[in-house]
């Protein structure tokens, strides 16, 4: 007969092989206890997709319909192509000034935690491509060569946390506005489609046309 205590090691031996997979016999060709090697998930697919041709079309998403492009067709070039209907005076452009780009530009576009807008110093010159610590100070007075830019930007990217919110109307007012602020138009300035592109901004002749057509040679 076995005594209680010869039975408790036996029965303590049985569970410890149990646990470690010592009651089932080893795999062939692998030692007992050493897991499967693992497949690569998807590896014959893989190889099998590699070495076919991609599809000439995916069969998802649709053309965009004229309206939807039209929604995004917002660029407006030097000469005034992409300007759309409307007017603009510096009295209202004034008033939206305020409410909508002071806080950025400062109150008299002199910049707050922005850039400057207002800035135009004939004694100046034209530095910012000499002395790289005068960039900050370029303003739309000494440096930008098209008042369409004016529009162009403001329309498709201000106010910052509300872009496009803008109406053509309202666009027109504020770069009369600015535009006035750095005494290139006169304060009865009327902006529309039509007088925005004939206006000569201070720095127009400071820049020339790339028209280069490839190659080494640089202007």
């Amino acid at each position: 007969m076995m005594r209680p205590a010869a039975a408790l090691v036996v029965a303590a031996s049985v569970l410890t092989l149990a646990c470690a997979g010592g009651g089932e016999p080893p795999s062939e060709g692998r030692s007992s206890g050493s897991p499967a090697p693992a497949r690569p998930f998807g590896a014959a697919e893989h190889a099998r997709s590699a070495s076919e041709a991609l599809p000439s079309r995916f069969g998802f998403g649709r053309a965009a319909t004229d309206a939807e492009v039209k929604t995004w067709d917002i660029d407006v070039m030097p000469d005034g192509t992409g300007l759309p209907p409307g007017r603009g005076t510096v009295a209202e452009g004034a008033v939206i000034y305020a409410a909508q780009c002071a806080v950025c530009h400062g109150p008299d576009g002199r910049g707050a935690e922005y850039d400057s807008l207002v800035g135009r110093d004939p004694d100046q010159g034209f530095p910012f491509g000499k002395d790289p610590a005068l960039l900050e100070k370029r303003t739309i007075g000494n440096y930008w060569p098209y008042a369409t830019t004016l529009y162009d930007y403001i329309y498709r990217a201000m106010p910052q946390a509300v872009p496009g919110s803008l109406t053509p109307d309202e666009v027109y007012s504020l770069v009369a506005y600015l535009l006035f602020l750095n005494r290139i138009v006169p304060e009865n300035a009327v902006m529309t489609a039509q007088t925005l592109p004939r206006v000569e901004m201070p720095a127009r002749h400071r820049f020339v046309e790339d028209n280069r057509r490839g190659g080494p040679e640089i202007r």
